[in-house]
């Protein structure tokens, strides 16, 4: 692995080592989606000695909407302060690593940075031989979770094929997936973990004083994901995660991920037109 890599491990193990005994790996954009998009992830592997959760930060999240305390801060300034956060996380979450790569989200976006980030990206799944990668779902309306997400297929895909997870999910972010059809979501049961999901919110400070309540939001999203999943039936959790389905793309590089997407959005809209046709056939 690419000495550049900033590796923090929170209990000290040699980096090395704490990449290759990775079994679920979060590639996300910004300090803070690991945590606020990704959180069951981390929750499969907190409690399980078997599993072991890596973080992969891409940007150095310094463009950052900001308020209070922080309102003054210049960029680098408050990428620093967001590397700092983002590493307190890794401890209270006991990830196994958490790599920050520090880019500026511009560079992320540009053609010739999102090649060298898809390198990057697969470096660290050679590196990791994770079971299970989640991401951010290519229908996010963020224009850099996108990037990331679509760096990370490109990454997948360029590995041959038995060094692929075997699994690959695509989190709601800035956008809800409720508009997927329900047997092509992934429902992710984060109950028996919201308190640590608001514990892990919570650290990002830089983020929450003045700025946006991502914390309050995020579990929002996810009481709201368990109430609104079923309208004939009792909640069975408390807090879930929606997300989207992206093994195919690993297993199938012949599938055009753009089309995998579209062909989802037109189901839901073949769905809602069927319905509304029952009144204005």
């Amino acid at each position: 692995m690419s000495s550049s890599h900033d590796v923090f491990v929170p209990d000290g193990t040699e980096p090395a080592a704490a990449l290759a005994r990775t079994t679920d790996l979060g590639i996300g954009a910004h300090p803070d989606d690991l945590e606020l998009d990704l959180l069951p992830a981390i929750a499969h592997c907190v409690d399980d000695p078997e599993r072991w959760f890596t973080g992969v930060v891409c940007t150095d999240g310094a463009g950052a909407v900001r308020g209070g305390r922080f309102a003054g801060l210049a960029d680098a300034e408050l990428g620093v302060v967001r590397r700092t956060e983002q590493e307190a996380a890794a401890q209270l979450g006991r990830y196994g690593a958490m790599v920050q790569l520090g880019h500026p989200s511009a560079t992320v976006r540009s053609d010739a940075g999102h090649a060298a980030l898809v390198d990057e990206l697969a470096e660290l799944v050679a590196a990791t031989s994770p079971a299970h990668v989640y991401t951010h779902n290519l229908a996010d309306k963020h224009e850099t979770h996108v990037a990331v997400a679509a760096a990370v297929v490109l990454a997948v895909r360029s590995l041959p094929a038995e060094q692929r997870p075997w699994r690959l999910i695509g989190c709601e972010g800035w956008r809800d997936l409720d508009w997927l059809p329900d047997g092509e979501k992934v429902v992710l049961d984060v109950s028996a973990h919201a308190a640590l999901g608001d514990q892990l919110a919570s650290v990002f400070a830089s983020q929450l004083e003045g700025a946006k309540r991502y914390d309050l939001a995020a579990a929002g999203r996810r009481r709201a994901n368990a109430t609104f999943q079923a309208p004939r039936a009792p909640d069975e959790a408390s807090q879930v995660v929606v997300a989207m389905d992206l093994g195919p793309l690993v297993h199938n590089v012949d599938i055009d991920p753009v089309r995998y997407v579209t062909a989802a959005i037109d189901r839901f809209r073949d769905e809602v037109e069927r319905e509304l046709r029952r009144w204005w056939p």
